[in-house]
């Protein structure tokens, strides 16, 4: 009987882990293409964008950490996105950089 709550427990944690991924990679590529303009600058291969301004993600591949920061704070001549997009905008389109420049 333990063993069959376990196995539903951590099935049911990978369904809505797996479920909960893909909404924050559609949100992300969602701001990535339209609220946060970041496919005006940057060339990410899964948002079909191909500008030379900012660096090429595909190439440069930032963790998740790195997008964060760079987002909220600007860098370079990137503008700081704190206030324009909300937090969950801003995790999101870090996890959609992070995920979509590996693949």
């Amino acid at each position: 009987m333990k063993i069959k709550l376990v196995f539903l427990l951590i099935l049911n944690f990978i369904v809505f882990n797996q479920t909960f991924s893909e909404e924050m990679f559609n949100l992300g590529k969602e701001v990535f293409l339209n609220k946060g303009n970041c496919a005006t600058c940057h060339s990410l291969k899964d948002a079909g964008s191909v500008a030379n301004v900012g660096p090429n993600l595909n190439e440069i591949r930032p963790d998740i950490g790195r997008v964060i920061n760079s987002v909220t704070n600007g860098i370079g001549v990137m503008p700081a996105m704190l206030g324009i997009l909300s937090d969950k905008e801003i995790k999101a389109v870090a996890y959609y950089v992070s995920e979509a420049s590996i693949n």
